[in-house]
């Protein structure tokens, strides 16, 4: 079987030294194998993605050299897929609406547990007749996955890491993960998963930071039927201070390194010597 990896960004800032790293495992990985490299911009959060951020990450891979097979795919030309995925889960009784807000949430799970923590599972017990009430008054909800039902339904997980073997997938500690909300109305882990099996990837190449959502998103391959793919999680780039770049802490920009007179090599050696798992690209 070809080769199939991705490299899938959002649009809400400039790529910087990390997403480069990333672009460049996926499209080594592929080209070296004589496979195929898919680009994916992944815009469902409408509250934050720019359409100035799309042209600028297409710019600055053609600038790293980096080509691609086939159309780019946009992710909010796609929300009627993601609704029927939705539906799906739904008609299989794995769904409800949650209608906690961020402070209720965090009041129950109390401190030091924070917001991160599983959700406690205010809304799991509601009645269909409480739910379609409040949703027909207008109140603002998510869509949580059962866990411990879907986990039934599902059966054994596992998945495959590249340099490890088969690993098992165990979801549960993820608690009932939200897969659409109001303002974004699919979640990433839908919408990834979802666009995995429709593009055909094989391998998902990306940062050790997303390594803790695998779990849920061999869960959600093996509820819908769709192909579990094989995960290589790299280690992340980290500022001088150990911290990893992020978009947030104003990491220094692909288009920054390159008005300040650094080449496609100085990019590429940079990573090569920060990263040992990355080393010649």
């Amino acid at each position: 079987m070809s080769i199939v990896t991705r490299f899938a960004p959002s649009p809400t800032g400039y790529l910087h030294l990390g997403h480069a790293a990333s672009a460049l495992t996926g499209w080594r990985r592929a080209r070296e194998a004589g496979g195929r490299y898919l680009l994916r911009i992944e815009d469902i959060d409408a509250t934050r993605c720019r359409p100035e951020y799309t042209t600028a990450i297409v710019e600055d891979l053609a600038w790293l050299g980096l080509d691609w097979d086939g159309d780019i795919r946009i992710q909010s030309d796609h929300m009627a897929e993601y609704r029927a995925a939705l539906d799906a889960l739904d008609a299989m009784g794995l769904l409800y609406p949650c209608f906690c807000t961020r402070a209720e949430i965090t009041a129950a799970l109390g401190a030091p547990h924070g917001y991160d923590a599983p959700y406690p599972g205010i809304c799991r017990h509601l009645g269909r007749s409480a739910s379609a009430d409040r949703i027909t008054q207008g109140d603002p909800f998510a869509l949580r996955l059962r866990m411990d039902a879907a986990i039934r339904q599902a059966g054994v997980l596992r998945c495959h890491e590249v340099g490890e073997g088969w690993i098992a997938a165990d979801p549960a500690p993820l608690g009932d993960v939200v897969l659409a909300r109001k303002d974004i109305p699919a979640s990433y882990h839908l919408c990834v998963t979802h666009d995995d099996a429709v593009q055909g990837v094989t391998l998902v190449t990306r940062g050790a930071d997303l390594r803790a959502a695998t779990p849920i998103h061999v869960l959600l391959q093996r509820l819908m039927g769709w192909p579990v793919p094989a995960y290589a999680h790299h280690a992340l780039l980290t500022d001088p201070a150990g911290r990893r770049l992020a978009k947030r802490d104003r990491a220094a920009t692909l288009r920054d390194l390159r008005a300040s007179g650094m080449t496609q090599a100085d990019i590429k050696q940079i990573i090569s010597c920060r990263i040992g798992r990355i080393a010649s690209l």
